[in-house]
């Protein structure tokens, strides 16, 4: 009997607040670079990480990933971390969807400032045995110090794989600042998420973080 090809499918998490055309750019890369059959999208209603902080509603931001990945078929919204109750740690959904789907290969996709706090992360050794590989984006300007990271996490050292993209200065919160204070932001996102942004005046309230 011949065995069928085991899937390969990186998980992307993040608040994504906004989505933008980076995130696009890394998801793309890593199934190029790691050769992934697919990218779960894994939405976050309230991050661990941002406790207090003021996110934009969770019902904008669904309507935002989706938007952005809708015409690209590697590319699915996954509601492991929407459909139970906070806090959603990335330990907890990767042992999830590893329990849900044995047969995959999962790919845990991260920047390298996640990468170089990934010892202060819930139960980050979980994490590692709930995946068979670290895809991590070279970030400019991001010093890490692998042999203190192997010291403290020693299963990272087999699973680590960098992904290599064109330098990108773009984030979510240089997308909301700019938003707010008039700067041009429109060609940093896809054209669906800008086109929600400003039907439902995302972005130019009081409150959120800058």
């Amino acid at each position: 009997m011949v065995k069928l090809k085991e899937l390969r499918i990186g998980v992307f998490g993040g608040t994504f607040d906004p989505p933008h055309v980076a995130h696009l750019i890394l998801a793309s890369e890593a199934c190029a670079q790691l050769a992934l059959d697919q990218v779960y999208w894994l939405l976050t209603p309230v991050s661990p990480f941002k406790q207090g902080k003021i996110n934009t509603p969770f019902e904008a931001r669904y309507a935002m990933v989706e938007a952005a990945i809708a015409d690209n078929p590697q590319f699915e919204l996954c509601r492991a971390d929407i459909d139970r109750p906070p806090p959603t740690y990335a330990a907890d959904s990767l042992e999830l969807l590893s329990q849900q789907h044995p047969d995959v290969q999962w790919t845990y996709l991260m920047g390298g400032d996640s990468l170089r706090d990934l010892p202060a992360w819930h139960e980050p050794e979980r994490l590692l045995c709930a995946c068979n590989s670290i895809g991590v984006l070279r970030r400019p300007g991001i010093e890490i110090d692998l042999d203190d990271l192997f010291g403290k996490l020693p299963a990272l050292a087999e699973k680590l794989a960098w992904i290599d993209v064109p330098l990108f200065e773009i984030s979510a919160s240089r997308m909301r600042h700019r938003r707010r204070t008039g700067g041009a932001f429109r060609y940093y996102l896809p054209p669906a998420v800008y086109k929600i942004i400003m039907e439902q005046r995302l972005y130019i309230a009081d409150g959120l973080e800058r």
